[in-house]
């Protein structure tokens, strides 16, 4: 993995965009993050972090809610852009923490929700692959390959973090490198082995439990059967020994079986004796009460013979009358409609008198039917004059409405002419409008064309007059500047004066100090003169913390006057800018020049504006042009045909009003003429029915009556009165009919059940069945209690062998289960590291071990060029105290003494550049075991401060080796040595206001 471009905003100490383009150290390989303790050179690797993982590693509990930079508005944005790239493509995230801002509507704040997105560059650009957190954590798990503790272990390696991991307990470095490589699967392991343990182990108990109660159950049954014989004074220990025990009960129980068995089966034989016997002599007894009852079934039938005979004969007439019964209802229903006929045929004539004449007779035609055609003749020459009538009828009903269509034609005439002069109208006034507009368009027009000149002209004077201001207000800030320039060195100067006066005084004094010492008799320090005949004085002595005093405030006016200096340089600088822009104008100058340009760019805007207005009117009125006329055409085009519907209207009214006249004759309209036609056809329509109609019905009386005649004397009946009198209903026919075949049924079965038993010469004594059911009731008892006794026995013996079978085959089983418990316990003890693991080391912990190895053997590689072959890590398997896992121990071997000791008891320096050496073998076995990614970035944060020179020369030839290979390596350091010894620098600054900037990339001088 390799970043290349990062970018904060609102995030941390930053509240304006930042920008870090890490692509601009691709050639040194190695740069310096620098800067003032607090001025957020970590906060670039918590925004690194922030945005890939959406964590921090220094806010572990709950940090986000601080990461929105404290110096940011309300309205500000908070957001985090890391752009990336792996052996896969080159990535780009975009990532905002929840934070307030102010509402859109209502007023007070609203909670902004956290947002991320992950972006991917294409040949097309970037396109999006992810825009929910749960999916953008998804792909990026995907993309690195690394969790967000990897990451901080192999790639951003923060304040003292490294440390850590060196100094960690078995405990906690158990369970970083849980977290690292993802070993949770081993305690998972181990968690179901033991789980599998627990669980063959209460099987275990369960089948033994579940034989001893077989066992229980199964003595119970033999004590209650009374099955024990010799063995009831037994008494079993084992379990093999209960169960030989209970299987000789099982043969004592199958030998009661054998013999119960022989004596049911005696007891059914003697049974189904006397139950064949007994139904032999109920068979008879049966028979006996059937006979009897067959003889008094015939009597009783042969009693009802003469009234059978009757009804057969009833049955017969009634069949023979309903055959005439259809011919007798026709003939009497034609002879009633003959005479309605008559009837109606008198009224009708009756009512069409005069309207025909007497015709002669035709030839072959009845008097009746020559009537009926008289009349026929008359309706259809009315019909066909009424039908030439009937349009004039209505032409003459629609006079009104082809008057109200005239009197309309005219109206639409006179509307279209209106409307076609008013357009007339408008069309001549608006060419004059048209060009009027046009002249007052083309005059603002070429004042908008002055407006970007104006617009160049403010922006300038805008420029001259903020320049002026800062000349007027930076001429002060510089004299200011140069006045405090001016104190500070002369504070300095004194300081230094002062400092050089107190050596001076301090070795003045040496004298003095000696001179106090000297004891008379003893020997000089300087001389050896044991005489002291003229000791020098010691007054106002000056001590040597006196002087450091005074190196103290020496230093610190140096520095003021530095920092003095380099304010006045600044100053300078910004009012030689503030006086290029200002052009050399006064700010009253700039002021007035600003006000000219300001109005003449107004006007040019009002330009703007004005012509923009004019063009929509010339436009609308245009549109509104040609719209006036095509309704001028359209209006046009609606009076010619309003014109041709005039005269279509006149012309219908006189052709109409010709019809009419014709067709009413002599009378008042043609609806009365019309109406005196269509009564007529009526009236002489119903007389020729009427007359057809009655020869109809004489016709059908004469057949129906011939037809009846002609049955009659075909049939056992005189007359048709007679035959109706024979007649009964459907019902009662029914019922005769049923009640002879039942009778004929019921005589031919019984005298064939009748003969059957009289030829079994049955006595005609009842048989007596008492003594024949006794005997059998005996033998059903016998038979009973042999079937009970026997069902007993066989229960007992079933039972009792299913019983001894069930606990059998699980003690076998159980014996089974005890082996594999044996192994699973085995297994588990040894998973768990329990039993005889003397190092109490888990599978869990055994694995980490092994990982922990290639670690140490990866770390030991660097350190040993580091600690120039003094010091070695090695992984200690020693047992932990306090019950503690044991195997992920690290002592360290120091080949001055050649022993191994604790790694806290290194000091600061070699503390360091161990935990460097095991932070990058930690690195190289994660990534490795990460599936072999690259790690093109990597950061380093602080530590270097607690190195003397030596060693951090041989630090940094250690970061020198890791850049090779195109690997770009990041150092976060205050340390001046560092900053003198890495060209490429980063720094991070704080501004007078408190928030920080990011310089852009430099190369140290």
């Amino acid at each position: 993995m390799q970043l290349h471009r990062l970018e904060i905003e609102g995030f941390g100490p930053f509240r304006g965009r930042q920008s870090i383009d890490f692509d601009a150290f691709a050639d040194d390989g190695i740069f310096l993050i620098a800067g003032r303790t607090g001025a957020g050179k970590s906060s670039i690797l918590d925004a690194v972090c922030f945005g890939l993982y959406g964590g921090v590693p220094r806010y572990e509990k709950g940090g986000e809610k601080r990461l929105r930079s404290d110096h940011c508005e309300p309205d500000d944005v908070t957001e985090v852009v890391v752009e990336f790239s792996t052996v896969g493509g080159r990535y780009r995230v975009t990532r905002s923490p929840e934070y307030l801002r102010p509402a859109k509507r209502g007023g007070g704040l609203t909670k902004q929700a956290a947002a991320v997105s992950l972006e991917e560059l294409t040949e097309g650009g970037w396109v999006g692959r992810a825009a929910r957190a749960v999916d953008v954590a998804n792909e990026l798990n995907e993309i690195l390959q690394l969790t967000q503790e990897q990451f901080l272990q192999v790639i951003l390696l923060a304040q003292n973090r490294f440390a850590d991991f060196l100094l960690a307990d078995s405990r906690e470095r158990q369970a970083l490198l849980r977290r690292l490589f993802g070993t949770d699967r081993f305690a998972d392991y181990q968690t179901r082995f033991d789980e599998r343990r627990r669980e063959a182990e209460q099987a275990l108990g369960g089948s033994r439990a579940m034989v001893d109660a077989r066992l229980d159950e199964a003595e119970r049954i033999v004590g209650d059967a009374d099955l024990w014989g010799d063995d009831a004074e037994a008494v079993a220990d084992t379990t093999d020994a209960r169960i030989e025990r209970l299987r000789r009960a099982i043969a004592r129980a199958d030998y009661r079986v054998e013999q119960l068995g022989t004596e049911r089966a005696a007891a059914e034989k003697a049974l189904a004796t006397a139950d064949a016997a007994l139904a032999l002599l109920k068979e008879q007894r049966q028979a006996q009460t059937e006979r009897d009852r067959a003889r008094s079934a015939l009597a009783a039938l042969d009693a009802q013979a003469d009234q059978i005979a009757d009804a057969t004969t009833r049955r017969d007439r009634a069949r023979a009358a309903d055959a005439l019964r259809a011919l007798i209802v026709a003939a009497t229903r034609a002879s009633v409609d003959r005479a309605a006929a008559a009837q109606a045929e008198e009224a009708a004539v009756a009512s069409a008198a005069g309207l025909v004449r007497a015709d002669p007779t035709s030839p072959g035609a009845t008097p009746d039917r020559m009537r009926a055609a008289a009349y026929r003749d008359l309706a259809s020459e009315r019909t066909r004059e009424s039908g030439a009538w009937q349009q004039a009828a209505e032409l003459e009903a629609g006079a009104a409405r082809r008057g109200a269509q005239l009197t309309a034609a005219r109206t639409a005439v006179d509307a279209a002419s209106a409307a076609l002069a008013a357009l007339d109208a408008e069309h001549e006034a608006l060419p004059a409008q048209i060009r009027e507009l046009t002249s007052e368009h083309d005059l603002a027009r070429r004042g908008a064309d002055r407006l970007d000149g104006a617009a160049q002209s403010v922006a300038l004077a805008e420029r001259q007059l903020a320049g002026a201001l800062d000349v007027e207000r930076l001429g002060a800030a510089v004299a200011a500047a140069a006045a405090a320039e001016s104190a500070a060195s002369d504070a300095h100067t004194r300081a230094q004066a002062e400092l050089a006066h107190l050596r001076r005084r301090r070795l003045d004094g040496y004298a003095g100090e000696l001179a106090s010492a000297l004891v008379d008799g003893e020997p000089c320090a300087v001389c050896g003169a044991t005489a002291h005949p003229a000791p020098a004085a010691h007054a106002d002595p000056v001590s040597a913390d006196d002087i450091e005093a005074a190196e103290i405030a020496r230093d610190a006016v140096a520095a003021a006057e530095r920092a003095a200096s380099r304010a006045l340089a600044e100053r300078t600088a910004e009012l030689a800018a503030a006086r290029e822009r200002s052009g050399g104008l006064g700010a009253d100058d700039a002021r007035a020049r600003l006000a000219v340009v300001v109005a003449a760019r107004d006007a040019a805007e009002a330009d703007v504006a004005r012509s923009r207005e004019l063009s929509a009117r010339l436009d609308d009125l245009h549109r509104g042009l040609a719209d006036l006329e095509q309704r001028r055409a359209q209006a046009s085009d609606a009076l010619a045909s309003s014109r041709t519907e005039l005269s279509l209207a006149e012309q219908r009214i006189a052709d109409a009003d010709a019809a009419i006249a014709r067709a009413r004759g002599d009378h008042d309209t043609v609806a009365d003429r019309l109406a005196e036609a269509h009564e007529q056809i009526a009236i002489a329509t119903a007389a020729a029915e009427a007359i057809e109609a009655h020869a109809d019905a004489a016709g059908r009386d004469h057949a129906a009556g011939a037809e009846l005649t002609e049955a009659l004397e075909a049939s056992v009946f005189a007359d048709a009165t007679e035959a109706q009198h024979a007649m009964i209903s459907a019902t009662e026919l029914s019922a005769l009919d049923e009640r002879i075949t039942a009778y004929a049924v019921d005589v031919k079965k019984e005298r064939a059940l009748l003969l059957d038993l009289e030829m079994r010469m049955l006595p005609e004594e009842p048989i007596d069945l008492a003594p024949a059911e006794q005997r059998a009731q005996q033998a059903r008892d016998a038979w009973q209690g042999a079937v009970d006794a026997d069902s007993r026995a066989r229960s007992v013996q079933k039972s009792l062998s299913a019983t001894v079978d069930s606990a059998a085959h699980a003690h076998a089983a159980s014996a089974e289960q005890a082996a594999e418990f044996e192994v699973l316990r085995g297994l588990a003890d040894a998973l768990a590291g329990r039993s005889g693991n003397t190092h109490k080391m888990n599978l869990e912990t055994f694995v980490l071990a092994a990982e922990l190895e290639e670690i140490v053997s990866a770390a030991n590689l660097r350190l040993h060029d580091m600690s120039d072959g003094r010091y070695q890590l090695r992984h200690s398997d020693a047992l932990a105290a306090r019950g503690a896992a044991s195997g992920l121990g690290i002592v360290v071997f120091d080949a001055f003494t050649g022993q191994t000791r604790p790694a806290k008891s290194l000091s600061g320096g070699e503390t360091f550049l161990s935990s460097l050496a095991l932070a990058l073998g930690l690195a190289e076995v994660v990534t490795a075991r990460a599936g072999g990614i690259r790690l093109d970035t990597l950061f380093i944060d602080e530590g270097f401060g607690s190195l003397d020179a030596d060693t951090l020369e041989t630090a940094m030839r250690t970061l020198d080796e890791l850049r090779q290979g195109g690997r770009t390596v990041g150092v976060i350091s205050h340390v001046e040595a560092m900053q003198e010894q890495i060209p490429a620098q980063l720094r991070v600054r704080t501004v007078p206001d408190g928030h920080s900037v990011i310089d852009a990339p430099r190369r140290a001088v």
